[in-house]
């Protein structure tokens, strides 16, 4: 088994998750009293998000770079960052440790694909909907088209991203909000919604809504498993 090496508190609220989905996949393959052989490095998120909102990426780079570099003196034999979001570092991380990172979009499109889907719906931080990391990804990589929801929907969901699900705090009309949001990507085409940020899925499940959804913390936390286990399972 190789050691899983996560970059958490990201925030910790979903960080919680991808350790509970990691070890009930170990366990799921292996079985008995398995569980997964993983090292956390967890993040104080508070300055970091204030160095996403000024837009000093070079800071938050340096401090992802350091969590990463604690995890492969650590023995770590790969690393997954525990956030949609912070995979806008995921490049600095592989060029400045030679560590593997396992890229959540490509843990989404490996589903998607999977689903024969060819065009998605993207939620995430104003981060993941409006920069070119993500989207160029699926797009370019994966042959996979990308809509984003109007200006105005995209403030409203990083709003709630940040001030409710990064502190644990899940509001019925939130999720309301995120339905409507939902609602207009699928009659304007879309086939299927990219989760694209770690804490939506503790609001929106597939039950809420009338087409696939792509939860990318479960995706990516199976990715995580699989790759651990190659070859021994």
């Amino acid at each position: 088994m190789k050691t899983i090496g996560l970059i958490g508190g990201l925030s910790w609220e979903s960080s919680v998750e991808y350790y509970r989905l990691i070890n009930e996949g170990v366990k799921q393959k292996l079985g008995g009293l398995h569980s997964a052989q993983c090292l956390m490095v967890s993040v104080d998120f508070g300055p970091i998000e204030e160095l996403m909102r000024q837009g000093n990426w070079q800071q938050v780079n340096k401090v992802l770079v350091e969590a990463a570099l604690h995890l492969k003196q650590g023995g770590a034999d790969f690393i997954i960052i525990c956030s949609n979001t912070i995979h806008k570092c995921a490049n600095s991380i592989i060029e400045q440790t030679g560590m593997p990172v396992l890229h959540i979009a490509d843990a989404a499109a490996q589903k998607i694909k999977e689903q024969k889907i060819k065009k998605v719906g993207l939620l995430g931080t104003r981060f993941v909907m409006e920069e070119d990391f993500y989207q160029k990804r699926l797009q370019e990589e994966h042959g996979i088209e990308v809509m984003i929801p109007a200006e105005k929907e995209r403030e409203i969901i990083n709003a709630i991203i940040f001030r409710e699900l990064c502190m644990g705090v899940l509001k019925k009309d939130s999720k309301e909000r995120f339905q409507n949001i939902i609602n207009k990507l699928l009659l304007l085409g879309a086939e299927g919604i990219v989760l694209g940020c770690t804490e939506i899925p503790l609001l929106i499940k597939q039950a809420d809504v009338a087409a696939p959804v792509f939860d990318t913390t479960t995706l990516h936390a199976a990715m995580a498993v699989a790759y651990s286990l190659k070859g021994d399972n």
